[in-house]
């Protein structure tokens, strides 16, 4: 059969080989960028890079980074026929308190990686039926980063943020509906392996809409969560509980200003995750809660450090900005008497200085040097209205 053209003839053989053609030199190149990551990306060298811009969480770290390389190997290995040995996925899920640094983890390793990613929050979601988006816009997400190439976002990696916000409210199944339980079951084969049908723009899924199929096998999903008040779930383990996981802690050794080292997976479930859930994450980390000495360094140290960003900022205008060492000890001060964690550092910062940036463009009988001490800070958060001053 010849298809006419506007300047000659091609006949369906020649379409079928060409069509065949550009599907290898594709594949040939996504299977050249996975071993040239393989090379260069070795566990070691992803948690050198995460050491760069986060301070501390070294357990977390290393738990992405072995998570990221095997990834890697497992897309490289695939096995060529049945009788070969097939490595399983190892989705990976991060407990820790807020602000202790889960997203940026995931968007540091995001800069890093040359796969398609996305990060989704899970208090969108909902189940067919009920205001809110399908699980699947999820995939949609990693096909607008992958710019709609199926075969790259079948290889690309997942963080999906809050996924403690969609737990149930305890760990017994209730014999009334549980919306947020229904959003768990409908996660449930897009963590594991499906042939997802999403829609190209996102949004609800239509009966006349054209979707397109992504294959969920390859895909990583990483997942993280404040998981507020678990460390009581933890704690009452550990006391009462004389068989099994704390069986191998002495409860006179339990640190108990950290409990979140020994989470569990029983604690995910008694926190209202589902047992099937909590099977496909099967790589379980924390992060650590942050004290003072790690705020400090988390403000000044990693090359995105917070006042390293307000002195460029400030370097835009021709003003130099310093900080004295009180100023500063006063503002990570803050940050723990607001239990923030790293991210109650900008809005402390902003209430300090929002009156600078505020007068100083467009100045130009302004100092070219703005130094903040210890009284001028103390001064501008007695006049800031520190109530207001909560997680974005």
């Amino acid at each position: 059969m010849l298809i006419a053209g506007l300047s000659g003839h091609i006949c369906d053989n020649c379409i079928s080989q060409a069509y065949k053609i550009v599907n290898e030199e594709a594949g040939a190149s996504n299977n050249k960028q996975v071993q040239q990551a393989l090379t260069l990306l070795k566990p070691t060298a992803i948690k050198e890079h995460l050491d760069e811009y986060i301070i501390g969480q070294d357990d977390a770290k290393k738990v992405l980074s072995v998570a990221v390389y095997n990834h890697f190997k497992r897309i490289a290995n695939a096995p060529n026929s049945k009788d070969e040995i097939e490595i399983e996925k190892s989705n990976v899920i991060l407990v820790g308190e807020t602000g202790t640094g889960k997203t940026l983890l995931a968007r540091t390793i995001a800069k890093l990686l040359n796969v398609p990613f996305c990060i989704a929050d899970a208090t969108v979601f909902t189940e067919a039926g009920y205001v809110g988006e399908d699980v699947e816009s999820i995939i949609t997400r990693l096909l607008q980063a992958a710019d709609y190439d199926v075969a790259a976002a079948e290889r690309g990696i997942v963080f999906i943020d809050e996924i403690d916000k969609i737990s149930r409210k305890g760990d017994n199944p209730s014999l009334t509906r549980d919306i947020k339980e229904g959003t768990q079951q409908a996660l449930l084969k897009l963590l594991e392996d499906s042939i997802a049908n999403v829609p190209p723009q996102g949004g609800r899924k239509h009966p006349d809409a054209k979707m397109i199929q992504v294959n969920t096998k390859n895909i990583l999903f990483i997942c993280g969560g404040a998981f507020d008040g678990i460390e009581k779930k933890i704690a009452q383990r550990l006391n009462t509980q004389a068989v099994g996981y704390s069986a191998s802690v002495n409860t006179e050794e339990i640190d108990k200003a950290n409990l979140l080292q020994y989470v569990s997976p029983q604690d995910l479930k008694s926190f209202g995750l589902i047992p099937e859930l909590i099977g496909r994450l099967p790589v379980l980390t924390y992060l650590k809660p942050l004290d003072k000495a790690t705020l400090r360094q988390i403000l000044t140290e990693p090359k995105n450090a917070l006042i390293k960003q307000y002195k460029h900022l400030f370097k835009a205008d021709g003003v130099k900005l310093e900080f004295d060492e009180e100023a500063l000890e006063l503002i990570v001060d803050k940050a723990i008497e607001f239990r923030l964690g790293a991210r109650g550092l900008r809005g402390i910062c902003e209430a300090i200085m929002i009156d600078a940036m505020f007068e100083i463009p467009g100045n130009e009988k302004a100092s070219k040097t703005l130094r903040i001490t210890y009284d001028y800070a103390l001064e501008k958060l007695k006049g800031a209205r520190l109530s207001r001053l909560h997680v974005a």
